[in-house]
């Protein structure tokens, strides 16, 4: 069996008067594409950040890739990791190329030379995430649907096996979800890839991922496949009001609330 992505053992995070996770013992495995769902204030992102490195765990221990997670140098984590907020930063002035090229920065520094390796990293993102025909645009004229796939090219650029994505659908129509996670899922399925993803939409999540944590007061309320959680007994676990699931013709199951 390979090392885990992420083990965590009594994760604890606190902010002053609250806390945020509460004793969170979790497993996450390498290679799929994991959804964290639960109701807002869960603690859905507030785990994605801690992953992330971007907020500290008051106790506990969390493993990424069988190294403790705050042994790892910063340039070491930032090659094996690329996180995504809910809310990515101003890009003004700035075209598709320049913003995909930003992900070689952890590999060649701020003063360093952008050799071959990086333009050709650049090239194959582009590709992948099938923006190429974007790359001179800006990005502040793009689309929502289009915004999102340059940042994962980005991602891609940054040549790091694991990739955290806060909400990465939350603005977004019903096609253009579809379109991004659809490309979450090429991207690790056929690239031996990892994503966290966190995800309000609980049918995207049975859908597109392959394990499913949910999360409820800070603490966890159910881990499995997509068929673990879209039971209505699960459902009503983690949201807390009766739920049923249907059945598409094709037999894709849709959760509904009674």
């Amino acid at each position: 069996m390979s090392e885990p992505l992420f083990t965590m053992r009594g994760l604890c995070v606190d902010v002053p008067g609250r806390r945020l996770l509460d004793g969170v013992d979790l497993t996450l495995p390498r290679g799929q594409v994991v959804a964290l769902i639960g109701h807002n204030g869960s603690g859905k992102s507030t785990l994605l950040k801690t992953l992330a490195r971007q907020i500290a765990f008051s106790a506990g221990e969390v493993r990424f890739a069988g190294r403790g997670l705050t042994d790892w140098a910063a340039r070491d984590f930032a090659r094996a990791l690329a996180f995504m907020p809910q809310n990515t930063p101003p890009a003004e002035g700035m075209t598709v190329r320049e913003l995909v090229a930003l992900g070689r920065y952890p590999w060649h520094g701020a003063l360093g030379r952008f050799g071959r390796d990086d333009h050709a990293a650049v090239q194959a993102a582009l590709d992948e995430c099938a923006i190429t025909p974007l790359s001179e645009r800006l990005v502040d004229t793009l689309s929502g649907g289009e915004r999102q796939r340059a940042w994962l090219a980005m991602m891609v650029a940054q040549e790091a096996g694991t990739l955290l994505l806060d909400e990465p659908i939350s603005a977004l129509d019903i096609a253009h979800q579809v379109e991004v996670l659809s490309l979450v899922r090429r991207m690790c399925h056929e690239q031996n890839r990892s994503a966290v993803v966190v995800l309000h939409e609980v049918n995207m999540a049975a859908r597109f991922c392959d394990h499913v944590v949910a999360l409820k007061g800070g603490r966890l309320a159910l881990q499995g496949s997509p068929a673990d959680l879209m039971r209505p007994e699960a459902l009503a676990q983690v949201y807390g009001l009766p739920m049923q699931v249907l059945r598409c013709e094709n037999g894709t199951p849709v959760a509904i609330p009674a």
